[in-house]
Parts: C-alpha cells; sequence; structure tokens
C-alpha cells in the first residue's frame, strides 16, 4: 500500500500576488495619512494665524482703553462735578479694530463716576467679534490638486 501525502502547494504567482496586494495596500493607507498630515497642518496655521490677528486686534483696544482711562482720570482729577464730568467725557464709548478682511473686533465701555478713591473709570460692556461680510465656505473636495 503505497500512502500518499497530500500537500499544500503554493504557487509563486500567488504569492506574488499576495504581495503586491499587501504593498498597494500600504501605500494606500500611507498616501491617506500623508493627506490627513497636509490637511491637518493648514487647518493648524490657519487657527494660529486668526488667533494671532485677535490677539494683536485685542492689544490695540486694550492699549485705546487705556488712553481713555488717562483721560478719564485727567478729567475726574480736575475736581469736576459729576454732571460736568459726564457732560464732558460722554457715556458710552465704542471701538473697533480690524481682525482680517471680514472681521472687526468691537468693544464699548460704559462711563462711570468714581464714587470712592480707587474706584474704575469705565466698565467694559461689550467685547465681540463682528463679521462684516458674507462669507464662502469651501465645502468642495479637492481629489486632485
Amino acid at each position: 500500500m503505497s500512502t500518499k501525502k497530500q500537500s499544500f502547494n503554493l504557487n509563486v504567482g500567488t504569492s506574488s500576488i499576495l504581495f503586491i496586494f499587501v504593498i498597494l495596500t500600504l501605500i494606500s493607507f500611507a498616501v491617506l495619512s500623508l493627506v490627513s498630515a497636509l490637511t491637518d497642518y493648514r487647518l493648524s496655521n490657519d487657527v494660529a494665524n486668526n488667533t494671532t490677528h485677535y490677539y494683536e486686534a485685542s492689544g490695540m483696544l486694550e492699549e485705546q482703553i487705556s488712553e481713555v482711562d488717562k483721560n478719564l482720570k485727567a478729567v475726574y482729577d480736575t475736581g469736576i462735578s459729576r454732571a460736568g464730568y459726564f457732560e464732558q467725557v460722554g457715556n458710552e464709548r465704542s471701538f473697533a479694530y480690524p481682525i482680517s478682511d471680514l472681521q472687526f473686533l468691537n468693544a464699548t465701555i460704559k462711563i462711570l463716576y468714581p464714587e470712592n478713591e480707587g474706584d474704575p473709570f469705565y466698565e467694559i460692556t461689550s467685547w465681540m467679534v463682528v463679521t462684516t461680510g458674507s462669507i464662502e465656505y469651501d465645502d468642495t473636495i479637492h481629489v486632485f490638486h
């Protein structure tokens, strides 16, 4: 009696096809990772630029408000009456500084008359980003650049 051993023959062509499939799969994942990383990098740069412009505008508004504070103190130090103080300086002031082509940082302060030493000369009533134009969102999917 002869016993035949059955063996599983894996042809060279099958292993080559499997190898090519694995390599193509790895290349596909590498390309997807690269595209995702580039998109995240661009988004991070845009966010960093917008944040920088916002804080530049914020700093400029704070400088303007600081100048107003100095002027209010100078008027108050003259010993003027409450009615005369508000007649001279007004009740409210607004400031705006551009962040980008479409956005401004607006601030509004309410002028106060200090009753006691150390009381503030103003109160910030509004501090907000205002969009002045229409924003066109890019909702297309770029497959090829």
